[in-house]
């Protein structure tokens, strides 16, 4: 029998957090649901969520902090609640290493598409490799960029990153020496709902750039007020 993939729900209003328990449970998911920061740090070391739903305004340990403490240990998938719509909040939360952000209220049918697609990122399917997976792979001297089980190598060994982070550098890997725009990229990676706040894209960016240090051969390059391409020599 396959497991239930697991929520945690971490929400200070019991009413929102019991309404998303009951859309998510409907799916076929297990859920738990918690109502501070402080519970949700012992929650999620005991009970291993697949994925984790992080309200920002929380009593005593916010959001933020939450989301810093996991992402420090867990590259477990975060999706931020926020009734809060400034492009600051989103910035900083995606800076701390958020894979989504939904704006309350949301459609519940819309949250538990997110929910699915960000999980589907993280666990691709493990079937039928070969050549379906050779045209989701770019490779440069020192690094592989695969696509379809989201891994990247660099000098060999495996770099952790979040989905949209190594989808960003996929798409720009894919096409050497292209400059794309901020708004393209929005436009093709994060969909309509982010068209405006090009700050995104300067966010994963600088993510990437932790991550992955400049090669001899390659490197992330910024085509100033215009965008960013991946330069090839």
């Amino acid at each position: 029998m396959v497991s239930k993939q697991k929520i945690l729900i971490v929400d200070d209003d019991e009413n929102i957090a019991e309404l998303l328990s009951l859309y998510l449970t409907k799916e076929c998911f297990d859920t738990m649901m918690v109502y501070d920061g402080e519970e949700a740090l012992a929650a999620f070391d005991s009970y291993r969520p697949n994925l984790v739903l992080l309200d920002l305004m929380l009593p005593g340990i916010d959001g933020y902090q939450v989301c810093r403490e996991i992402r420090s240990k867990s590259q477990t998938p975060i999706i931020m609640l926020s009734a809060k719509g400034e492009v600051f909040d989103k910035v900083l939360g995606l800076e701390l290493g958020a894979d989504d952000y939904v704006m309350k209220p949301f459609d519940s049918k819309e949250l538990v598409a997110r929910v699915k697609a960000v999980l589907r990122r993280y666990q691709p399917s493990k079937t039928d490799h070969s050549a379906e997976d050779k045209g989701k792979c770019v490779e440069y001297p020192g690094i592989e960029i695969n696509l379809t089980n989201y891994t990247v190598m660099v000098d060999g060994k495996n770099v952790e990153m979040p989905p949209k982070e190594l989808e960003l550098l996929y798409f720009l890997a894919s096409s050497p020496n292209q400059v794309f725009t901020r708004e393209q990229l929005l436009d093709q990676l994060w969909g309509y709902e982010y068209i405006g706040d090009t700050r995104t894209v300067d966010v994963h960016i600088k993510r990437l750039r932790e991550k992955i240090k400049d090669h001899k051969s390659w490197k992330l390059g910024t085509v100033w007020g215009i965008g960013y391409k991946f330069e090839t020599k």
